[in-house]
């Protein structure tokens, strides 16, 4: 499934930093995807919301804490 084609089906978190929001998780159609606040576009569609939590979080600078996700 490309990128421009994914279809927001239901949820969507917003993560947020010490600095406020980093970016943000969607539910798609077949899981779910993310992008950073300086992303264009969105980075591929994970299976359950426990990884592409990971994977937003290890797309972040080394050390970062853990962000906080809120349901929006």
């Amino acid at each position: 499934m490309s990128n421009e084609n994914l279809t927001i089906t239901r949820h969507n978190w917003i993560a947020f930093g010490p600095a406020g929001a980093i970016g943000s998780i969607h539910q798609v159609e077949g899981g779910y995807t993310f992008k950073l606040m300086t992303d264009e576009k969105y980075r591929g569609v994970f299976p359950t919301l426990e990884v592409v939590k990971s994977a937003l979080h290890a797309s972040l600078v080394p050390g970062t804490d853990w962000p906080e996700f809120h349901e929006h």
